[in-house]
């Protein structure tokens, strides 16, 4: 397993292990793999970055034994006959059936359905006298990772951002150093250090994985919240875009997280009326502290049948977001599947805010959403004060 921070090489490590195993090459390969899997968060993942990436599989080979990629068939094949196809952990279901000799995980720790893809791999990992996976990922303090830690059979390499910094921007290493630098998120995107929960945090990790379910109970209602920056571009804040409903037990479920970063008003408009659509929403709330009447008139213009309901904040984020927060240590709100994004947020947002101090878009999407469907719905703690 190979942990390391954003731009530390993961990725080429990644391919040079699958290229050694599909050659037979030592010390990893010695006797060539027949079958390999590859496995990302989406076949896009998977194709990009994987395969077609700058430091993907296509990239690292010579001429003479550079394997042969067939998108229709998501299938890369080498000329002495080894086979990978590729898998999407989205789909863990699509692992049920091959067998291999090999697989790479690439970024498990932002895998939706972290552990059943991950089982379903171990299935298959069933030929050849001594069958091997190597996982390479940016750390998240998740059940699987803490797992595959744990497991006396992993081999564990660690890499920091820095440390490849002879292959990376100079202008990129100064900006994330400047911004990020020393803070909660850098330590963990950038040195590749596992973070534990902020002592100090409202919400905490095991009360996500305690309630995580696959799908959701019937829904009673559904509603898309939007929390928008004031500026656009690639340094300005996200907008938060958040998805969740009601279920026929009175309990929430968090469906989706569609946050947008770094893209004009009109671009995250329609990435809210689309989630809007997408999951049949009943309502969509949008803050208008900062934009006022311009958000209201860029929804509009996104598709003016959506119903749009305007909230405004008159009290702290803190004030705002406790008793959503208690609402999860009561075990009353689910997550359909993992947002690594959103999850870290929550988990490193503190009475001064974020340890960074960026604006926590996606946690104020979540307490948007989550006041507007508990209204009413005989919930203790009172939620709707906001």
């Amino acid at each position: 397993m190979l942990i390391g921070g954003r731009g530390a090489g993961k990725t080429r490590a990644g391919a040079e292990w699958v290229r050694a195993k599909a050659l037979g090459e030592p010390p990893i390969g010695r006797v060539p793999a027949r079958r390999i899997a590859l496995v990302g968060q989406t076949i896009a993942d998977v194709r990009s970055v994987m395969i077609e990436g700058v430091s993907g599989l296509l990239a690292i080979h010579g001429d003479a034994d550079r394997p042969k990629f067939e998108p229709s068939k998501r299938l890369l094949t080498w000329p002495n006959g080894a086979v990978a196809q590729i898998f999407s952990a989205d789909e863990p279901d699509g692992l049920r059936g091959p067998q291999f000799d090999a697989a790479w995980c690439d970024e498990v720790c932002k895998f939706r359905h972290a552990n059943a893809t991950w089982d379903m791999l171990q299935f298959g990992l069933r030929i050849g006298d001594h069958p091997q996976q190597v996982v390479t990922t940016t750390p998240r303090s998740t059940p699987l990772l803490k797992d595959i830690l744990e497991d006396p059979g992993t081999v564990l390499s660690h890499a920091r951002t820095d440390d490849n910094a002879a292959n990376l921007s100079h202008s990129f290493l100064t900006s994330i150093r400047t911004r990020y630098g020393g803070s909660w998120l850098g330590r963990q995107e950038l040195d590749g250090e596992i973070l534990e929960d902020r002592e100090d945090a409202l919400w905490q990790r095991d009360w996500f994985d305690a309630c995580r379910v696959r799908t959701a109970d019937a829904l009673r209602r559904i509603v898309v919240a939007v929390d928008p920056p004031v500026t656009s571009g690639a340094k300005s804040d996200a907008c938060g875009i958040v998805v969740a409903g009601l279920g026929a037990d009175g309990r929430a479920y968090v469906l989706d997280d569609r946050t947008r970063q770094g893209v004009r008003p009109l671009e995250w408009a329609r990435a809210a009326i689309a989630a809007f659509h997408e999951h049949d929403a009943d309502a969509l709330v949008a803050e208008v502290n900062q934009g006022g009447e311009l958000v209201e008139t860029v929804m509009a213009q996104a598709d003016a049948s959506v119903p749009v309901r305007s909230v405004r904040a008159t009290r702290g984020k803190w004030v705002r977001a406790e008793p959503v927060a208690t609402l999860y240590a009561q075990g009353r709100v689910s997550h359909v599947g993992a947002f690594p994004e959103l999850e870290d947020q929550l988990c490193d947002f503190g009475p001064n805010g974020l340890s960074d101090g960026r604006s926590p878009d996606r946690l104020d999407a979540l307490v948007w959403c989550l006041t507007d469907l508990m209204r009413g719905a005989n919930a203790s703690p009172r939620v709707s004060s906001f």
